[in-house]
């Protein structure tokens, strides 16, 4: 028997409600054409006290209407499916869906924080309205890729921000996550030793740069701040492609 659909809803859930569907999540349930009675699993992205992942809540299909979906929340299942250590990326946006493609994969591989930046190498530039507009639409593929990996968490979008912005004011989720830079120099920490380096359960910042990589004074300002430079190895990676290398690797330690 195949299992239920799963459904983000982005608000708290509890045993014994009942609610609508929000409109994404209606409009999944009609493309399957599901029927009153069916069931569906859904999480809200939060988390939980107590819980290292999140929970995921059966529900019952009460009502299908023209483009709305009324369901019934039973019970809670604990679900863990995260990083054994947060990982959070501050990302030098790569241009057009190369930034679509990388939220989605980071998403998948159990990133917790993107903070998407507009550096001195940055093809992709935007600010106001667009930026707005782009930060909404990468959440979704963040919503999106829980769905379908199974997390009980979405990976948090942060405002679009400059470098320099960011690098002066940065948004500490994590005070005591370590810092790394990706780099080049010579004297950057492989990626195998600064991950051992790390403590148990210790977060994860990373530093990656956009197309063509940070600029020699991006990465002077970024060591002056206090982030380590980080190597993986000698080939040149895509700006989409070396987060995920890291992601990978923490995934594995677990």
């Amino acid at each position: 028997m195949a299992a239920p659909p799963r459904c983000h809803v982005d608000r708290p859930l509890q045993g014994g409600d009942v609610l609508e569907l929000p409109s994404g999540a209606a409009r999944h349930v009609q493309v399957l054409r599901l029927q009153p009675g069916d069931r569906l699993r859904l999480f809200d992205g939060r988390g939980h006290p107590g819980q290292p992942g999140g929970l995921d809540w059966s529900a019952e299909i009460l009502q299908m209407g023209r483009s709305s979906v009324q369901v019934r929340i039973d019970s809670a299942e604990p679900v863990n499916r995260e990083l054994p250590r947060p990982v959070s990326l501050a990302l030098g946006m790569p241009a057009n869906e190369r930034m679509d493609w990388l939220v989605e994969k980071a998403g998948e591989l159990g990133a917790t924080v993107i903070e998407p930046l507009v550096c001195a190498r940055s093809v992709l530039r935007m600010q106001g309205e667009r930026a707005e507009k782009r930060l909404a639409h990468w959440q979704g593929i963040a919503v999106a890729a829980s769905e379908q990996c199974g997390r009980a968490r979405v990976c948090e979008l942060q405002a679009v921000r400059s470098f320099r912005d960011w690098l002066r004011s940065p948004a500490e989720t994590d005070p005591a996550a370590a810092r790394y830079m990706l780099s080049f120099r010579p004297e950057a920490l492989g990626l195998p030793a600064a991950l051992a380096a790390l403590a148990p359960g210790q977060g994860l910042r990373l530093l990656s740069g956009p197309e063509g990589g940070l600029s020699p004074e991006e990465e002077a300002e970024a060591l002056a701040a206090g982030w380590r430079p980080l190597s993986l190895g000698p080939r040149v990676l895509r700006a989409e492609t070396a987060p995920l290398m890291v992601l990978a690797a923490v995934a594995a330690q677990g």
